[in-house]
């Protein structure tokens, strides 16, 4: 849900002004402010497995770390938190704020879908584009109802889709030597 004001670009510092509350969420990209509920417990049951199977190939590989919910801050005026990212060792020493946010873009990140068009269109129009230009290498958009991903890869200076794969197809990844994962590991068992 989009909550904006025509003329108003907010900004890191509006959001700390703001109250803090555990069920919500603001995320601000290109000056317009995002706010959204905790997402279904199907969300972030996804959202673990996605950060487990990284993490898992993170700690044999000695390459990096992923993380859930990170909060990314671009600039004054794009600050989000994806659901998962994979950043490199180098990165990680070179954009890792003292409060723990990074300062620019990780190699990869991986966003589960929230029903509703407006959460549907923030991730593929609005996050895609931020993405882009702020140089992420790689970005997956997790559908957890129809159990696909997406995969985008930077091409030519931005981020392009090269393949969706279904529950039982194999992901791998250029960033991720030897990494290796069926999509179905990223959901539970269908009801």
């Amino acid at each position: 849900m989009s909550q904006s004001t025509h003329n108003v670009r907010w900004t890191v510092q509006d959001i700390e002004a703001l109250p803090d509350n555990e069920g919500i969420r603001y995320e601000i990209i290109d000056g317009e402010l995002f706010v959204t509920r905790s997402p279904h417990h199907k969300h972030q049951q996804t959202t673990g497995r996605i950060f487990a199977v990284l993490d898992n190939w993170s700690l044999v590989s000695g390459l990096g770390e992923a993380s859930i919910m990170p909060g990314l801050v671009f600039s004054d005026c794009d600050n989000v938190i994806p659901d998962v990212i994979w950043i490199s060792n180098g990165r990680l020493a070179h954009f890792q704020d003292e409060a723990g946010h990074f300062r620019g873009a990780p190699e990869l990140i991986v966003e589960v879908l929230s029903p509703g068009k407006p959460n549907e269109d923030r991730d593929r129009r609005a996050k895609l584009k931020l993405y882009s230009v702020k140089g992420v290498q790689e970005y997956w958009i997790v559908d957890r109802i129809v159990q696909q991903v997406e995969v985008y890869r930077r091409n030519q200076a931005q981020l392009a889709l090269v393949e969706t794969l279904l529950a039982e197809e194999t992901l791998t990844s250029p960033l991720l030597p030897g990494f290796t994962c069926t999509v179905a590991q990223f959901f539970g068992p269908r009801v």
